[in-house]
């Protein structure tokens, strides 16, 4: 598994192709990555949870959240299987490594300059 919580090429590509549009990227997928977040804590089924991680794997993987995006992917995964147990320890490294990326994303909005 990956520890890297944000790949700095990713966001360098991302910031050379956005330019002046960057800051709304970053600021655009923190506040969607948090409506996420809220529908997998409150997703009752296994078909809605897939769908919000399978969702929140690709835009985590686009910007570059590399653990969050296998995160994602290991909840999609288990949505799928006939038990839920133990989703709800999943969902909360995934909270853990947002909280990460979180903080990472707002730095590098704060240093962005066009």
């Amino acid at each position: 598994m990956s520890e890297i919580h944000l790949d700095r090429d990713v966001l360098s590509t991302l910031r050379e192709v956005m330019e002046e549009g960057y800051p709304e990227l970053l600021d655009t997928f923190l506040n969607d990555s948090e409506a996420r977040l809220r529908v997998l804590h409150e997703a009752r089924d296994a078909e809605k949870l897939s769908a919000t991680a399978h969702s929140f794997k690709g835009s985590s993987s686009n910007m570059g959240a590399l653990r969050l995006a296998e995160l994602c992917g290991e909840l999609e995964q288990r949505a799928k299987q006939p038990s839920l147990g133990g989703i709800e320890k999943l969902v909360s490294e995934i909270d853990s490594e947002f909280a990460r990326v979180r903080i990472l994303c707002r730095e590098e909005r704060e240093g962005f300059h066009c």
